[in-house]
């Protein structure tokens, strides 16, 4: 990679796995395979990369462990396979974040790209209804915000290349899947045609509408792309605040679904 994260970690893209520097924590790593996406799949039987991406949760830097513990937060970081599944981008199936014990909510997640092109794709809701939809395209250094109790689901969008990504969430956070599985997937199914990426409608839906953009510099949650979300808490730990306490920030939220 060469975006520096703000500490030592290496996607290790031939075993799909990563490299720690010795300064820093984190577990052994774990890998998605086909198999466990396909549901959420256009074509359940397409064929792609096995695994599709590798992901750890809980790493950084040790002199930082006791602080990002305190603050009840967790940093991630995933790669994704190059290639496609069948007509679609590799990517992930798609889920909402469960109530959080720590915050008695549903939470945000704070995503940063460090290499590749990425869209992180998010819909109001995961019922019949799914409201507005947003792709975000987003590049190394970019940072996009997904709001509590919306679906989001990641896609690397150039199959000619890995893509990887690290995130902040809340410390006892849980994926709910069930009602994208409900719907056999997310409400936009993303296509690659002649390496053009497009949208299909998931008719499991009644309604649904869908916005491309880019990513952006959110001001008012005080998160910024001029240097790495994780040295962002290093210098300040209470940078997010709205991960542990998302209903200091509901008119944001209310906002960002006008």
């Amino acid at each position: 990679m060469n975006y520096w994260p703000g500490f030592e970690i290496e996607a290790d893209h031939q075993n799909m796995t990563f490299k720690y520097g010795t300064d820093v924590f984190g577990p052994v790593c774990e890998q998605r395979s086909l198999d466990a996406i396909r549901k959420s799949l256009l074509d359940h039987d397409a064929k792609g990369p096995d695994p599709v991406y590798s992901i750890v949760m809980n790493v950084g830097r040790k002199e930082d462990r006791e602080e990002i513990e305190k603050h009840h937060l967790c940093f991630g970081v995933v790669t994704y396979a190059k290639g496609s599944i069948g007509k679609e981008p590799v990517r992930s199936q798609g889920h909402i974040h469960a109530v959080s014990k720590v915050c008695d909510s549903s939470t945000c997640e704070v995503y940063e790209i460090f290499e590749g092109k990425a869209i992180i794709y998010m819909q109001e809701s995961g019922s019949d209804d799914a409201g507005k939809c947003y792709a975000i395209t987003a590049y190394p250094g970019d940072v996009v915000v997904v709001p509590p109790n919306w679906v989001h689901a990641t896609v690397n969008a150039d199959p000619n290349k890995h893509m990887t990504f690290g995130s902040w969430s809340i410390c006892d956070y849980e994926f709910d899947y069930k009602a994208v599985r409900a719907h056999s997937g997310i409400a936009f199914y993303p296509i690659l045609e002649e390496n053009e990426l497009k949208w299909i409608r998931n008719e499991h839906y009644h309604s649904a509408s869908l916005l491309e953009c880019r990513a952006a510099d959110r001001p008012k949650l005080n998160i910024w792309t001029d240097e790495p979300i994780y040295t962002q808490f290093v210098k300040n730990h209470d940078a997010y605040e709205l991960l542990y306490a998302p209903e200091k920030y509901e008119s944001f939220w209310k906002e960002f679904s006008k």
